[in-house]
């Protein structure tokens, strides 16, 4: 009994921004706990070439290539893969950051940053939401950040656009926790990705990380998939606007 609370078999998930990355990682823990996912990107070879990778390894893959900043493209998208079959669950991943200080960032850039990372979240999770409404049934998953809860020099519209993005995601679970809908949040702390490995080179920065993480360490990309399949899964039906930060004690410790 309790193992059947954290099985994904028969649940269909949407990852956005999942070609690589923290997104791809997800999307192969899900796949491993029964699930059956739908990689996201912009870009069509290198979605092909993920979905390849996991295939491969006998998992069952869908693709589904859309810009989640463009709202014709999502509500097209979302359309087509619910005319497939329904959607079980969604984790709004795809963000960007551009490392500049406040007073030198452009209104194009703040828009940039503030469309992939949040407004991208309200799109996919809104035409999402309304197939869940019509079953009475859904989980979503917001990806949110350190940011979310704290500042850090150069990345201000990365810190507004995750603060955002909390807040987006406890609207959701008051507008649609009637519904059966579960809507919560994952807060990564520091993790090695192809975005991060630059900082993680930096003799300077890398030091920081691991002196100001309580864990002394990077975190790995896969180490996020225990609470995804738990806010994805029946573990987590009353559980609904809450944002769990897997961050090794970095926001628990000055």
């Amino acid at each position: 009994m309790a193992k059947s609370l954290f099985d994904l078999s028969g649940r269909r998930i949407l990852i956005t921004g999942s070609n690589a990355g923290i997104g791809l990682a997800l999307a192969q823990g899900l796949a491993e706990h029964g699930a059956t996912v739908i990689l996201n990107g912009r870009n069509p070879q290198k979605l092909r070439q993920a979905a390849d990778g996991l295939r491969a390894r006998g998992w069952v893959v869908e693709e589904s290539r859309f810009d989640v900043t463009l709202e014709e493209e999502v509500r097209s998208a979302i359309a087509q893969l619910t005319q497939a079959g329904p959607l079980d669950g969604l984790v709004n991943n795809a963000g960007i950051q551009r490392r500049v200080s406040l007073e030198q960032v452009q209104l194009s850039l703040w828009n940039e940053v503030l469309q992939t990372n949040l407004t991208s979240a309200f799109l996919v999770g809104r035409e999402v939401a309304k197939t869940m409404m019509a079953r009475g049934q859904g989980k979503i998953v917001n990806i949110c950040s350190l940011m979310s809860e704290v500042g850090r020099t150069t990345t201000g519209p990365y810190t507004a656009a995750k603060g955002g993005l909390k807040m987006l995601t406890k609207a959701m679970c008051a507008d649609w926790a009637q519904h059966n809908i579960q809507a919560n949040a994952i807060g990564p702390g520091y993790f090695i990705t192809e975005m991060t490995q630059v900082l993680a080179d930096n003799p300077e920065f890398d030091g920081w990380v691991k002196g100001r993480t309580p864990a002394r360490r990077w975190g790995r990309p896969e180490e996020l998939v225990g609470a995804a399949v738990f806010l994805l899964s029946s573990a987590s039906d009353f559980v609904n606007g809450q944002l769990i930060y897997v961050d090794g004690g970095m926001l628990a410790s000055l």
